[in-house]
C-alpha cells in the first residue's frame, strides 16, 4: 500500500510519519499494492485533526478525528478504519480476490458482524436547479442532503450539510 502523509498548518515529525506508517502497514494484508493511504494532519487552535483515507479499486475507506494531540486522533482513526474493514470483510474479500478464510480476527476489529438491509425506499422527482437552490430546498426541508439534477451540466448531484455546519457538494466523475 502506498501511503502519503499531508500536514496542513503544521511541520510533522519524522516519529508521527513512522508512527503512522507502522500502524496502516496492519492494514497490509487487507488491501493488495494498488491501494493509496492518504494521511492529513490539520492543526487549528490546538485541536489537531487526523483523517485517513485508503482507495483501491473503488472502494474507498475514510476515518476522521480530532483531539488534542495527533497521536491519539491517529489511533483513534485506525481502529474505526478497523471496525470498517470488518463490518465489509466480504466485500473486501471479492475485490482482492483473497482466500475467504483470512483472519480479519485482531483487536481493531472486536465490533460483531451487522447486516446491511436497505430499510425504506423513497422516490421521488428530481428537479432541475442550481446548487444554491439546492441547498435551500435542503435547509426548507432540514434534511442532511438533497438530491437534484444540475441546471448548467444536467448530471445528478448532491448537496450536504458537512459536520462543521458548511455545504458539500457531491458531482459525478468524468472517468
Amino acid at each position: 500500500m502506498k501511503i502519503n502523509i499531508i500536514g496542513r498548518k503544521v511541520n510533522l515529525r519524522n516519529n508521527f510519519k513512522e508512527l503512522a506508517e507502522k500502524k496502516l502497514a496492519k492494514f497490509d494484508r487487507i488491501f493488495d499494492q494498488d491501494a493509496e493511504a492518504t494521511v492529513t494532519v490539520t492543526v487549528e487552535r490546538n485541536r489537531q485533526t487526523v483523517e485517513i483515507t485508503i482507495r483501491q479499486r473503488g472502494a474507498i475507506f475514510r476515518a476522521e478525528n480530532t483531539a488534542m494531540d495527533m497521536n491519539e486522533a491517529l489511533d483513534h482513526c485506525v481502529s474505526a478504519l478497523g471496525r470498517q474493514m470488518r463490518r465489509n470483510k466480504t466485500r473486501l474479500e471479492k475485490a482482492k480476490k483473497v482466500d475467504p478464510g483470512m483472519e480479519f480476527a485482531d483487536s481493531y476489529y472486536d465490533e460483531p458482524e451487522e447486516e446491511l438491509q436497505v430499510v425504506r425506499t423513497k422516490r421521488f422527482a428530481v428537479k432541475v436547479m442550481g446548487p444554491e437552490e439546492a441547498i435551500m430546498q435542503m435547509n426548507m426541508l432540514d434534511h442532511e442532503f438533497f438530491m437534484f439534477r444540475d441546471d448548467v451540466s444536467g448530471e445528478i448531484n448532491v448537496v450536504y450539510r458537512r459536520k462543521n455546519g458548511d455545504y458539500g457538494l457531491l458531482v459525478p466523475d468524468e472517468k
